[in-house]
């Protein structure tokens, strides 16, 4: 019989066991809706986050009453016939700006100021350093006189300074060497042009040349080389005020040509409309929404987004109700989902109350990356179309935007279907921008027929967006980590079976790791069958049993022959340590901080089935005494998934698969059926949503898994045999009484 200390750890073991039960049975009724005496599911969490969710877009929405007319260039006006509802100005095109812009620059003649004591500097220097240089030239010894070299320099020099020194800027040359400037002169203006004035290399052309005429100055090039020293630019360019008289020229520029009467025939139905016709109707939806936002009534524009809002986000939750009730009833994905949703809506008012040069900057297609990797493809499907046509309401060309935003998020949630490899994220990316490329020279070519018209410096918002849309991958992250689900990327890292956890456990439980390694691959191969997440069911397989490390011994993979820890136990006692593995692997579970969806796995895939060994044992030995079947009994929860319910039996069926002593294929058979018959009796898969089919489906996976592992061939001559007895008997002839 056991010590009394290995009752009392035992005993603790079943506190603990009994305390996460407790748990589990407090997480299960939010997932299920599940009542209990003590009352009911609250909605007012729900509900709370979804109206602050509603009222905080609202808010933050633009507030303009929207131009009810779509059109577009190059296209028919479908509308009925628009007449102008009063006098407004039509606006100049951005190259009409342009152009103008142009002009006005090159009437404005760059300043320039005259530092007239520059001169009086430079030839007073010129006549301090002339004796000195002239003995250091070792020019005193010659027979010519330093005066007559002074004089003449002093002459040159005052003739290049009386006729000005200038730099020539580049910005005012354009095409050609010399421009026009103004000259100021103690505030006296004067026009000039710089073909006019000295640079400093041609001063010093005109200085060789004039020496060259001199006779009586026989070191001309000496002179010349002292003279250049002493040539610096009198004429000043003087910046900021040239900045000022562009801005005011600039600021002259008128943004209207023309104006359109009140009662005038802007367009007419059926017609074409064309750069003319666009611009008058663009000028219209301009002068529109202007006096909209300064006369109209906010407070009606506020209810009127208020409606709008909450019926796309009611349709959201139908949505979720009717096919996820699992996300409907869990608050923090809700949550999760909401915060995504408003975030970017936020991300776009902003946006355009900033007047963002071009609203596809944003990185519109990062939610539906976001909502695909964390849920679904149609939950992320469906978020992305209703949030495209709710920012369709606020953006200018909103066809336009829809279509190219919502294009490129279908291309966005195909590309990562399945997410097995980290540079899937960089292969999403890129074929984001291709669908924007494409999309967008498409509709330029529709819209102009030209390649002329299209702006390819417009492309840089594309590639800016695709780039941002890069940040889904940490924000992924962040946001498995506050909210506790898991993606297929951490999926991914879970089912390495070098990780600590699972090289603990085969390190301490060999046999164990290879019965979860074999229980991986036959409910990975089931659940791909039927359809589910692989990925999630292989990481719940090879960690729904770490709970054995804590007893290897006592569980018989692990167990060497000849020795068997249980001899020394009673039932009870044995039962409830086999019992006990799974609220052990639970703790382990949550000590390594593995996701909550993982630990499900290990909740269930017993369900409140029976240890029925150690039962049978009991009711064979003690016949006479009453049983507590309880306590051979796991506590729970049954599974609730496709997923935990295709691991139950995976279980279960490898597991005595290894009791057989010559498996056959009929034995093998036999089992399965046996094995799922048991599971369907003792209702462990009625809270899963699993079909009768899929269970079929399931039951003839396994088969064929464990005829391959146990190497089980086929009786190709009974098969015969039995198919001309078959033959035979449909062959033979039919009797009538």
């Amino acid at each position: 019989m056991p010590n009394r200390s290995f009752a009392v750890s035992n005993k603790v073991g079943i506190f603990f066991y009994f305390w996460d039960k407790i748990d589990d049975v407090a997480r299960l009724k939010i997932k299920y809706k599940a009542t209990d005496a003590g009352g009911s599911y609250s909605f007012l969490p729900k509900y709370g986050m979804i109206l602050a969710s509603i009222i905080l877009i609202t808010v933050f929405l633009p507030k303009q009453p929207r131009f009810r007319y779509e059109f577009e260039k190059g296209k028919v006006w479908m509308h009925e016939d628009l007449i102008s509802p009063y006098n407004f100005a039509v606006l100049k095109t951005q190259a009409e700006l342009d152009k103008d812009r142009e002009n006005v620059l090159k009437s404005v003649y760059p300043i320039y100021d005259n530092h007239t004591q520059v001169s009086e500097q430079q030839l007073t220097q010129f006549e301090t350093d002339l004796p000195e240089k002239w003995q250091t030239g070792g020019l005193d010894t010659l027979e010519e006189n330093a005066d007559s070299y002074e004089q003449v320099g002093k002459q040159l020099l005052t003739d290049i300074y009386k006729k000005g020194v200038i730099a020539l800027n580049n910005k005012f040359q354009g095409e050609q060497t010399h421009y026009n400037f103004t000259l100021l002169t103690d505030n006296v203006a004067k026009q000039v042009n710089t073909a006019t004035v000295f640079t400093r290399e041609s001063a010093l052309e005109f200085i060789k040349k004039a020496l060259s005429r001199r006779s009586a100055i026989k070191q001309k090039d000496w002179l010349a080389e002292v003279l250049g020293d002493y040539i610096s630019v009198n004429y000043l360019f003087n910046e900021s005020l040239t900045a000022r008289l562009e801005e005011d020229a600039l600021a002259s520029i008128s943004t209207t040509r023309g104006m359109v009467q009140r009662g005038e025939l802007i367009v007419a139905n059926g017609t074409t409309v064309n750069n003319e016709t666009y611009q008058k109707i663009e000028s219209l939806r301009k002068a529109y929404e202007e006096e909209a936002r300064i006369g109209g009534n906010r407070t009606l524009v506020m209810l009127g987004q208020f409606f709008i809002v909450a019926l796309v986000v009611s349709l959201l939750f139908v949505f979720i109700y009717l096919f996820r009730k699992d996300i409907y009833y869990n608050n923090r994905l809700i949550f999760l989902i909401l915060i995504v949703i408003t975030g970017m809506l936020l991300v776009l008012s902003w946006a355009i109350k900033i007047n963002l040069p071009s609203l596809y900057y944003i990185p519109y297609c990062i939610v539906p990356i976001i909502i695909r990797i964390l849920f679904d493809t149609r939950l992320a499907l469906n978020i992305h179309l209703l949030m495209v046509l709710l920012a369709a309401f606020f953006v200018p060309n909103s066809f336009e935007f829809a279509f190219l935003q919502f294009s490129a998020g279908m291309v966005a949630i195909y590309s990562i279907k399945t997410l097995v490899k980290r540079e899937q994220f960089l292969i999403s990316s890129a074929i984001i921008l291709g669908t924007y490329l494409v999309a967008y020279i498409g509709m330029g070519l529709m819209r102009d027929g030209s390649f002329n018209n299209l702006y390819w410096s417009d492309l840089a918002p594309f590639i800016f967006s695709v780039l941002l849309t890069l940040l889904a991958y940490p924000l992924i992250y962040a946001f498995e980590r506050l909210f506790g689900i898991i993606s297929d990327v951490t999926l991914m890292e879970l089912t390495n079976s070098n990780s600590k956890l699972l090289r603990e456990l085969s390190f301490k439980a060999p046999g164990t790791f290879q019965h979860s390694m074999q229980v991986a691959n036959i409910a990975e191969a089931a659940i791909y069958k039927i359809g589910g997440n692989t990925l999630l069911v292989r990481a719940g397989a090879l960690y729904h049993d770490i709970g054995k490390m804590a007893n290897p011994q006592y569980f018989i993979e692990n167990q060497t022959k000849g020795y068997n820890p249980h001899d020394g136990l009673s039932f009870e006692q044995s039962a409830q340590i086999i019992i006990s593995h799974v609220a052990k692997g639970v703790e382990l579970a949550r000590k390594h901080q593995l996701p909550d969806v993982i630990i499900d796995f290990i909740r269930t895939h017993h369900g409140t089935t029976r240890v029925d060994y150690f039962y049978q044992s009991y009711i064979k030995s003690f016949p006479e005494k009453f049983v507590d079947e309880e306590i051979f009994h796991y506590p729970g929860p049954i599974p609730f998934s496709r997923e935990t319910a295709v691991l139950m039996m995976a279980d279960s069926v490898e597991a005595a698969s290894r009791s057989l002593k010559e498996p056959t294929a009929q034995s093998l058979n036999d089992l399965v059926d046996k094995i799922i018959e048991s599971k369907l009796n003792q209702k462990q898969l009625i809270n899963s949503n699993i079909t009768l089919k899929d269970i079929t489906q399931v039951s003839e996976i396994f088969k064929d898994m464990l005829k391959s592992i146990y190497h089980v061939r086929i009786d190709y001559e009974a098969n015969k045999k039995s198919a001309v007895i078959q033959k035979s008997d449909t062959e033979a002839p039919q009797h009538t009484n």
